[in-house]
Parts: C-alpha cells; structure tokens; sequence
C-alpha cells in the first residue's frame, strides 16, 4: 500500500510540473552504438530522434533534439535532462521547455529513459532498479559519448540537469564521472557520499515548501525507508547544509546572497571559474518552477501551483552557458 502511494503522489508530481510548450514533433528514429566513428556531416535528423544504445547488457533508450536553426560546423553545447520518478524522456521533453531554449540558445539536448522510470542513485532509492544493480552513471556516459560521436558536441559545454530523482542523479555524475562542466539541479538532494567530485559548476533550485524532498532535510511524504515495491529512501541533511558542504569540498569563498520577491540567491566563487549557486524559492512545492498549473491535480494532492517567480530552465541554462570547463 505504501509503495501504490508513492507511485500516486509521483505520477502526479510529474504530471504537475508539465509546461506544454517547447515540444517538438518527432522527425526519425535511429539507432546509434558508443564508440562509432565521426562521420562528416551529422548523422542525426533535426528534431527530435529516438535513439539506443546497449550498456552493461541491457538496452538503454533516449531522445534527442537538435534545433533545425543550429549550425554544426563548429562544437555544440549538450544538455542533459534528466527526469523525475516515474517520467521518461518524452515527459521531460514535454514538460519543462529544454527544446525552445535550446532553439533559442542553441544548442542539443538529450532526454534518457531510466529503467522502470526511476534512476539509481542509492541502494534504497529509487524504484525496483535500485536493488538490481543497474549503472545509470554508466548509461548517462555512454550516451554522451554516442551522441558525441554523431554530432560535434563540445565537451568542454557539456551539461547535465534533472528534477527529484532526476536531479540526484545529476549529483551523482558530478561525483562519479568527469563528463560535465555543471549540473543544474531541481528539488533534488545529494544521496551517498562524495568527498571529491571533479571540478564542477552547480545550480541548485529548490522551493522551501517541498514536502517530497524537503528542503529542511526531514523525511518526505515519498519516504518508505527501503521497505516495499518501490526503495524510496532520501536522507543527506537539509538542502542548505548539503550545498555548503559542497561549496567546502569545493574550495568556494563565502557566499553572496541576495533576495527579490520569493526568490533568494545565494552564489559562492569558486577556484577555477566555478561557481555553487542556490537559489530558494519561498513556498514553492516539489516542482520545476515556472511551469505550468493543474488545478485539478494540486487539489486531489493538497500540492501548490507551480511557482511564477523563476523560469527555472532559462536560469539553469544562463548558469550554464556561463560555466564552460575551463582549461
């Protein structure tokens, strides 16, 4: 019964943080394989594609979206977006307007499917993939290097972001692999252990009213401790605490906060060029803000409308575009 709730509130959530714009048709779907040779023009449609590799023995899909007004004639910025509990690469594609900025902005970006909608980011979290050892920081790799292969991504403007479960696993790229130049994360939290990430940029939005993933570090409604169907544990500490920690690993100065209307930003320079911001959005639930409401779904689950105060994906990506690798 426990794990049916998670699914309930999950779903929802999901359901909840769609936007409705930034979509595009679908145009081809293709197959391409890690490790395949760069051709010399790019092997893959404008639009948006479907796409497989094969990694640790099992077949791992994603989209991608290449806007038709980008040119390849020199490297690309990669985003990667990555989504929430019980989403997949479609929704998120949907959802939360990755592929207008990326027409705007330009630049490419990549929606991977997690197994059974969920990502591993710990032995108790999150969903059945959590007890079958599945390797998603593995999969998230290969998949930039298969992408890299059919289209000039630049690997110093490589990015990845995520939402909940999403944007734990964006952490755990951060610790675990040296792919990414910054992560963006959105009411997510470091699980596990990482006493030296590689160098990294990080932007952290997280709404003080989150009740999934609270930002005071107290155990959330999706909470099951590991027991049942679905492993769903998220521990680690509050938020704040968990962003100076990073920012101590990190080397960063003090931080610099300000605050306008909700919105309250707090951003530490770091050697190298890095930064580590966060930034609190006063109230704001367990969304992707500036998304679009749905009043029928917030009222069944006691959920606020999604926040008006930020645009959550043209900050991440105004971090981004601000934070190459450096050297």
């Amino acid at each position: 019964m426990a794990a049916v709730g998670v699914l309930i509130v999950l779903i929802a959530c999901d359901a909840a943080q769609q936007q409705g714009h930034g979509t595009a048709t679908p145009t081809a779907a293709s197959t391409t394989k890690a490790g395949a040779g760069k051709v010399p023009s790019p092997a893959v449609a404008v639009g948006s594609t479907d796409h497989s590799i094969t990694v640790g023995g099992k077949k791992r899909t994603y989209r991608l979206y290449r806007p038709a007004n980008l040119s390849m004639s020199k490297p690309v910025p990669l985003v990667v977006m990555l989504h929430g509990a019980l989403g997949d690469g479609l929704q998120a594609e949907m959802a939360y307007g990755w592929n207008a900025e990326a027409d705007r902005k330009g630049f490419v970006v990549a929606y991977p499917d997690g197994l059974l909608r969920s990502w591993v980011v710990s032995a108790d979290c999150c969903g059945p993939s959590a007890h079958g050892g599945v390797d998603d920081v593995a999969f998230i790799k290969d998949m930039v290097a298969a992408v890299s292969d059919d289209l000039p991504i630049d690997p110093a403007r490589t990015y990845a972001t995520g939402i909940s479960n999403g944007g734990m696993l964006a952490y755990r790229l951060a610790c675990d692999s040296d792919t990414f130049a910054a992560i963006g994360v959105v009411s997510g939290k470091l699980l596990g252990q990482c006493p030296s990430p590689a160098p990294i940029s990080v932007i952290h939005v997280h709404g003080t009213g989150d009740d999934i993933v609270p930002y005071d570090g107290k155990p959330g409604k999706m909470n099951n401790d590991g027991v049942g169907l679905i492993p769903v544990r998220i521990d680690g500490g509050s938020v704040p605490d968990q962003i100076a920690n990073w920012r101590k690993v990190a080397r960063c100065a003090a931080p610099q906060t300000h605050t306008s209307g909700s919105v309250t930003t707090s951003l530490a320079h770091c050697p190298d060029g890095r930064d580590v911001e966060l930034i609190t959005v006063a109230g704001a639930g367990h969304q992707w803000p500036g998304g679009t409401p749905m009043p029928a779904v917030e009222k069944l689950l006691g959920l606020p409308a999604p926040s008006t105060a930020l645009n959550a994906t043209d900050t991440i990506w105004q971090f981004f575009s601000a934070h190459p690798r450096k050297g």
